[in-house]
C-alpha cells in the first residue's frame, strides 16, 4: 500500500530478528478496572528500571496494568552489541502483543523512536512520546554543544555519555543524579548511527493517538523538536517547564506521569 500501512514485509518474514532474553518490569493494581496496560520503552542507554523507580508503581495505584521492557543490549536483558533499530522495535512488538489486552506503547527519548516504528506493526490503543529523540542531526548538534566530551566519542562507536545537567534539573539532589546517570549504559554503535539516518517511520496501524510531552528546558531535546514531534500527529505538546531530560527520574516526576494517566483516562483510549 503506497502511503499507508504495509501488509508484507517478506524481509522481515525471511530473516526475523533472533529471539533474545527480555528484562520486564512490572506493576499491577490491586484489582481489574479494565484500563488498557501500559508498556514503558526506555531510551538508549536506559532499562526498565528507570521506569520501576516511581513510574510503574504510580500508575498501578491509578488502575493502570503498567510494564517496562528493555530492549536487548539494555538492563538486564540479553546483549546486542549489533542490534539494530528494527531489533529493538521488535522487542517492543514482542512484549506488547503478548499483554492480555491491547497496550498503550510509552517511548522515553529514542525510545520513542522504537515506539514510533513499532506503531507500524502493532494496533496499540495509543502512544506517548516522552522527551522524543526522533532522529536526525538537531538533537546531535544540541548535544555536541552542551556535552562535546561526551558526545564525539558516539561519532566513532563509543558510548554516548550524557551529563546528569543534561538529564535532569537543579532540584534533583546532586547524589540521586549521580545514581541514575551512572545506571546508564549504551545502545549498539550501530543503532546509535541509525539514529541519525534512518527511514521515517511507517504510518501507525489504525492511527491510534499519540501524545507528545517534554520540558521546554530540557537540555537534551530542543524546544522546538517537541513542537516538531507533536506536529507530526496532530497535536501540540504538552510541557513541564524546569524539568530535565529524564522526566520519571526528575525530583518532579509526579506532575508528567499524572498527566499522560489524566490524558488516558479523559480521551478516546479507554
Amino acid at each position: 500500500m503506497s502511503g499507508g500501512t504495509r501488509i508484507i514485509r517478506s524481509r522481515e518474514w525471511a530473516r526475523p530478528p533472533a529471539p533474545v532474553r527480555r528484562e520486564v518490569r512490572r506493576a499491577l493494581p490491586a484489582g481489574d478496572e479494565g484500563k488498557p496496560p501500559l508498556l514503558f520503552v526506555p531510551g538508549f542507554g536506559s532499562g526498565a528500571g528507570a521506569f520501576a523507580e516511581h513510574w510503574l508503581d504510580h500508575a498501578a495505584g491509578r488502575g493502570f496494568p503498567a510494564y517496562a521492557v528493555s530492549p536487548r543490549g539494555h538492563g538486564l536483558s540479553a546483549p546486542g552489541p549489533g542490534a539494530t533499530l528494527r531489533e529493538y522495535a521488535h522487542d517492543v512488538v514482542q512484549e506488547a502483543a503478548a499483554l492480555p489486552r491491547r497496550a498503550v506503547l510509552v517511548g522515553h527519548g529514542a525510545g520513542a523512536l522504537v515506539v514510533a516504528y513499532g506503531l507500524a506493526r502493532y494496533p496499540a490503543r495509543a502512544a506517548v512520546l516522552v522527551s522524543p529523540v526522533l532522529g536526525g542531526f538537531g538533537p546531535l548538534r544540541a548535544a555536541l554543544a552542551r556535552n562535546p566530551f561526551g558526545t564525539v566519542p558516539a561519532l566513532f562507536g563509543g558510548p554516548l555519555r550524557l551529563s546528569r545537567r543534561q538529564l535532569f534539573s537543579r532540584e534533583l539532589p546532586e547524589h540521586l543524579a549521580d545514581e541514575y546517570a551512572d545506571r546508564r549504559g549504551r545502545a549498539s554503535a550501530r543503532a546509535q548511527w541509525q539514529l541519525l539516518r534512518h527511514r521515517p517511520p511507517e504510518p501507525a496501524v489504525g492511527d491510534p493517538p499519540v501524545l507528545v510531552a517534554g520540558s521546554p528546558d530540557d537540555r537534551v531535546v530542543p524546544a522546538k523538536a517537541l513542537t516538531e514531534a507533536a506536529r507530526r500527529y496532530g497535536g501540540a505538546p504538552l510541557l513541564f517547564p524546569g524539568m530535565g531530560h529524564e522526566l520519571m527520574l526528575d525530583a518532579r516526576w509526579r506532575e508528567p506521569i499524572d498527566a499522560i494517566l489524566d490524558w488516558l483516562d479523559k480521551g478516546s483510549v479507554l
